[in-house]
């Protein structure tokens, strides 16, 4: 393997049959080691010259028999970059997603990936929420760690223990003031703003993610997390045609948390 080919980080969490799957990888970028783990959204550009769109990984593992380590996305574009075009029917917030996950090997993710926290600026900024404070042993402590926040909000922990990966994310010194994206369910994005409305008009105290989290909200990192919804899919016209979408490995089903 080469020096700057991507790696595993943390532990194994779950395996089937010939595939062993895992919760994160590191890899460089922009002369910067970077990581990725399951539910991050991150930008991507599938081709030179096509349009930006949102990945969020779902799924990564290693196909023992070829030595692959392979990555399972969905692709979110904006209505305007679909064939179909933005209609009137197309909220300010709306994305849409490509029906069939995308399979493509790790160094061909990273090689898609654009890590430019200046290249989008569409969805609603997010409220920025204080930070809970935890009870223990009778004292009140705030929680300090960024990246627990960063956990929870990920769509797809699926009870994954992460703890070894946000060590590693935190010993990176991951700069979480970049801007960030953050696509909901269309319920989901209702729910957050009928969350924030009920409470502008509270006591600023009251908003903390604990609260938000508490009434069905979501607790954003900083007014930094652009977020958008996704309610509709559409089939791509040329992403099965991209040589660096390798259907062909397949996708096992997601392994029970460990």
């Amino acid at each position: 393997m080469e020096p700057d080919s991507p790696t595993w980080v943390g532990s194994p969490c779950g395996l089937h049959g010939p595939y062993v799957f895992y919760k994160a990888f590191r890899f460089h970028l922009d002369g910067k080691r970077r990581i990725l783990s399951l539910g991050d959204f991150f930008l991507v550009r599938c081709l030179p010259g096509e349009p930006l769109c949102i990945a969020e990984l779902q799924l990564l593992w290693e196909e023992r028999t070829n030595q692959q380590l392979l990555s399972s996305s969905k692709l979110y574009f904006l209505p305007e970059d679909t064939p179909q075009g933005r209609t009137v029917n197309h909220g300010e917030d709306e994305v849409i997603a490509v029906s069939e996950k995308v399979i493509v090997r790790l160094e061909d993710l990273v090689k898609w990936t654009v890590w430019d926290s200046q290249a989008w600026s569409r969805g609603m900024k997010a409220i920025p929420l204080k930070r809970s404070v935890v009870h223990r042993d009778g004292a009140k402590t705030e929680q300090k760690d960024p990246h627990f926040l960063r956990y929870r909000d990920s769509t797809l922990n699926s009870g994954l223990n992460f703890k070894d990966v946000l060590k590693e994310k935190a010993e990176l010194g991951e700069d979480l003031s970049l801007k960030r994206v953050l696509v909901l369910s269309y319920p989901q994005y209702c729910r957050y703003r009928s969350v924030l409305a009920r409470l502008r008009e509270r006591p600023p105290s009251l908003l903390t993610d604990q609260v938000v989290l508490a009434l069905g909200g979501i607790a954003a990192l900083s007014d930094n997390t652009h977020i958008l919804y996704c309610r509709d899919t559409f089939d791509h016209p040329t992403l099965l045609h991209n040589e660096s979408v390798c259907d062909e490995f397949g996708e096992c089903d997601t392994p029970q948390g460990t």
